[in-house]
């Protein structure tokens, strides 16, 4: 039998980072493939082709957040179903589950190929980049069918209690994406077309091979063609799990896009130069993100066991050791932006103002080493209701309107429009700090896991 940490006795700090690691690489591999598209682009492209791969893989970012938050309905509800031994019911959910998310990806992929101008349009892309973005977007709709079914699978794999098996799905998405871009956009020089395309190839492959591997291995029950149906019991119960936290991943996404749509009007160069650094804030926000989920599967487990001061004592390790990386990635962002900014684009005039903006976003990177970790905590406890409110209002009313100010001034500078996001994760470390007082001011209080 496979040996597990008991998260719930014994040593605090240990089973955490042990926990935490192969979360860290699988958060990893996909935020590079996210990142492969821009890098090379950035490399064999001109500003043009990088403002549009930015701007128009955070519309399909948005989107894909929708979709992986809707999955999230599935993974609980065959994890509960094998719970409780109804292995005919799992697969009853899994069928429908196939159903739902066809018609989801069929869906996504007519609205975003029909409303890919209007897009454009809307986050008001220089129109140096326009045509280019249009046609990246165009590209990944269609193809949205396998970004769909890749998901879907994921979903289904960790709802099955098998974190390995889509971990392996996305480094083969990632290998392959590179290689699709290398030659498309490196060798024929199709640019931001080339890197949507390999996107595309990407996906199909993975779902391909995910299949292939499935009905190899098989699964821990019986599933036919016969289970491939609607359930209405079961549709309404996804949907339930699934809709709050897609709609927490969609209106974050949004705001960000609203961001660049701002940074947008300043031209193309700062439209390139933000489009680069949000893609490198993805990777230092890697441990903290990791934590984040560590800290929760931790935290619900101490708070079920009835063990409210040891859940404490986990959110303190964890933001004792969340807090020495964001204190490297501080110093990496504010003093060689530069260099991370070079990573991704060869144009000189984009890697300064990336490193004008990497400047103040390197204050982030400390501030969200104990933000996480308190989203995590909470999540844990089962507020999930305070970590939506917290991270809406920090968004919309903070970082958003502050953001639109700075661009208004005369002579904006890229450096106090990136202040916004750590003024707007302040705030909501600030709300998270006077919660976690008044919700251990009773240390009774006990998590309702129903």
């Amino acid at each position: 039998m496979q040996k597990t940490d008991d998260f719930t006795s014994g040593k605090i700090l240990a089973p955490l980072l042990r926990f935490s690691m192969p979360i860290f690489f699988a958060v990893f591999l996909q935020a590079m493939y996210g990142a492969a598209d821009l890098l090379i682009v950035g490399q064999f492209s001109d500003s043009a082709g990088v403002s549009a791969v930015a701007t128009g893989s955070l519309c399909m970012q948005t989107v894909t957040g929708i979709v992986t938050g809707l999955t999230m309905g599935i993974t609980i509800l065959i994890s509960k179903k094998l719970g409780e031994e109804h292995l005919k019911e799992a697969a009853d959910v899994i069928g429908t589950s196939i159903c739902l998310f066809a018609v989801i990806g069929i869906a996504i992929s007519v609205t975003m190929v029909l409303l890919s101008k209007k897009f454009a349009y809307i986050m008001q892309i220089p129109s140096e980049a326009f045509d280019s973005m249009t046609k990246y977007v165009k590209i990944c709709s269609f193809g949205a069918i396998f970004i769909v079914a890749y998901n879907v699978i994921s979903g289904i794999m960790r709802g099955l209690g098998n974190s390995k098996l889509p971990l392996l799905f996305v480094f083969v998405a990632c290998i392959v994406n590179i290689a699709g871009d290398l030659i498309l956009v490196g060798y024929f020089n199709f640019g931001a077309s080339g890197a949507a395309t390999a996107t595309v190839a990407a996906q199909a492959v993975s779902v391909l091979f995910s299949i292939a591997v499935i009905k190899k291995t098989g699964l821990p029950f019986k599933f036919s063609v016969e289970n491939i149906k609607f359930c209405k019991k079961y549709l309404l119960m996804i949907l339930k799990l699934g809709l709050p936290i897609a709609m927490q991943d969609a209106l974050v996404n949004v705001s960000y896009l609203i961001l660049i749509a701002i940074v947008n009007t300043l031209g193309l160069v700062a439209s390139a130069a933000v489009g680069v650094g949000e893609k490198i804030v993805i990777f230092l926000m890697l441990i903290p993100f990791s934590y984040m989920s560590s800290v929760s599967t931790f935290v619900a487990r101490n708070i079920g066991a009835g063990k409210p001061e040891r859940a404490k004592k986990c959110l303190y390790y964890a933001m004792g050791t969340s807090v020495v990386f964001g204190l490297a990635m501080f110093g990496i962002s504010f003093f060689r932006g530069d260099i991370l900014a070079g990573i991704f684009s060869k144009d000189s005039t984009v890697i300064a103002a990336c490193a004008q903006y990497m400047k103040s976003y390197a204050f982030d990177c400390l501030l969200v080493s104990f933000l996480f970790c308190f989203v995590g905590y909470f999540n844990g406890y089962g507020k999930t209701f305070f970590v939506l409110i917290q991270s809406v209002a920090a968004s919309f009313l903070v970082r958003i309107p502050i953001s639109y100010i700075m661009s208004k001034k005369a002579n904006p500078s890229l450096f106090f429009i990136g202040l916004a996001s750590p003024v707007a994760t302040a705030s909501a470390l600030t709300a998270c700090i006077v919660y976690f007082v008044i919700l251990n001011r009773n240390t009774k209080e006990c998590i309702d896991l129903k």
